[in-house]
């Protein structure tokens, strides 16, 4: 420690690094690039899964939708074309059959799949506006933000179907006065009284959603739009430490089973899994994340070979010097610490530099993406991850230190100082 803490050393290393400043200053650019490849690479893709997870955090990760199409094959009798024709009981044998999945939604909709949308009327407002009939396990699923003061559709709600409902923000502007509390208040949907029980906080990117969406009991949307038992789709939330992928392929069996559809027919169901998705998309940043790290250490241990070259040629430039160090008692020891010293010194200046720049990058490219419509959030590189890379570095520059200073103490000083 006191060698390290010593004023002559220093001086020593700067007298050094001074006789060659070009060959220093590109060589330490070399690790300098390394670590900020590290930092840049791999903070942007954290930027990326921070991106997909904000947009869409109301939603399970783990999630998926299945719906009812038109059969593409025949079977059991039954010819191509027919339209299959989801319904509630489905979902008890889904759940019983698959027990991988978590929660499940039976959802029916006005306005979004071709038919009208509910015409929805306030007073001397009005306007149309999707429709959609849910059971409360939806926000198991899909999280629903309610302003204070108000709620989502409850168990009781669907028991007594009772004619309540949640609107969206933009509903709530729409339809009525500014500064209004809607809560309480009634409006007609298809020329139904309903009232409204809360106020839906939309986010932006939060599922699939719109600011304008109203939601009623499941129970009421069926009498009131006689849909008897039929559903338009199934929002599926699988456990989380299930394959997605599997729950999804099962999922489709079991509805193919039910309605006598042929199990190689492809097009029957169809399904939108938000799982796979968020896997790849995580395989992708995980893999973007690695590439950075072998990207980075390869750049970085080019750059520090570099050093070491520096250092070899520096200890033969100084082999007269070094070894009238050695006649007037300088000890192997104090000889091959003030090499690796300079080793570690170069390695962490160019870690620390490239560390900085790295960070400044990511902050311009952060404050870029902030205002813009794309996944992608808040692009860093946690700090264990970083103060890791920088003790890698230090690691390597004392190793390839090692061989110059070994270089350094093998001069005998009666040979250094016969060279002239």
């Amino acid at each position: 420690m006191r060698f390290i803490l010593d004023k002559n050393t220093w001086q020593e290393i700067y007298g050094s690094i001074s006789k060659n400043k070009t060959r220093t200053i590109i060589t330490v650019i070399g690790v300098l690039w390394g670590i900020f490849i590290y930092i840049a690479l791999s903070g942007s893709a954290k930027g990326l899964d921070n991106g997909f997870e904000k947009a869409f955090e109301s939603v399970a990760v783990n999630s998926m939708f299945a719906w009812a199409q038109n059969t593409s094959m025949p079977y059991k009798g039954y010819k191509t074309g027919r339209q299959i024709q989801l319904k509630l009981g489905n979902a008890t044998v889904l759940q019983n059959r698959i027990p991988e999945i978590q929660y499940i939604a039976p959802r029916n909709v006005r306005g979004v799949f071709g038919d009208a949308p509910g015409a929805i009327v306030r007073g001397q407002k009005s306007g149309s506006y999707n429709v959609y009939g849910d059971f409360p396990v939806l926000t198991k699923i899909a999280a629903k933000k309610i302003f204070d003061g108000g709620r989502f559709i409850n168990d009781e709600d669907i028991e007594k179907s009772r004619k309540v409902c949640v609107i969206g923000e933009r509903t709530q502007k729409e339809l009525f006065d500014k500064g209004e509390n809607p809560i309480g208040k009634f409006v007609r949907i298809d020329n139904v009284y309903f009232q409204v029980v809360g106020v839906l906080k939309f986010t932006q990117g939060g599922g699939f959603d719109k600011d304008s969406d109203v939601f009623i009991p499941f129970s009421t949307f069926k009498k009131l739009y006689n849909t008897a038992d039929n559903v338009g789709w199934f929002a599926i939330a699988a456990h989380d430490d299930v394959d997605v992928i599997k729950v999804e392929e099962d999922v489709k069996m079991v509805l193919k089973s039910i309605h006598n559809v042929h199990p190689d027919d492809e097009r029957a169901i169809g399904s939108f899994n938000l799982g796979e998705i968020f896997n790849k998309i995580r395989g992708f940043a995980k893999g973007m994340t690695f590439l950075s790290l072998v990207v980075g250490i390869a750049t970085i241990l080019a750059g520090v070979i570099g050093i070491g070259n520096i250092l070899l040629i520096s200890v033969k430039e100084r082999t007269k010097e070094l070894g009238i160090r050695r006649a007037l008692g300088a000890t192997p020891r104090e000889v091959r610490g003030q090499i690796i010293l300079e080793s570690v010194f170069l390695t962490i200046v160019a870690g620390i530099l490239g560390i900085i720049l790295g960070a400044a990058t990511l902050a311009i490219i952060g404050s870029l993406t902030k205002d813009v419509e794309m996944p992608y959030t808040n692009p860093t590189v946690p700090i264990p991850y970083v103060i890791g890379a920088l003790l890698i570095m230090v690691i390597l520059g004392t190793l390839i230190g090692l061989i110059p200073a070994q270089r350094a103490v093998s001069i005998k000083p009666i040979d250094a100082l016969r060279e002239e």
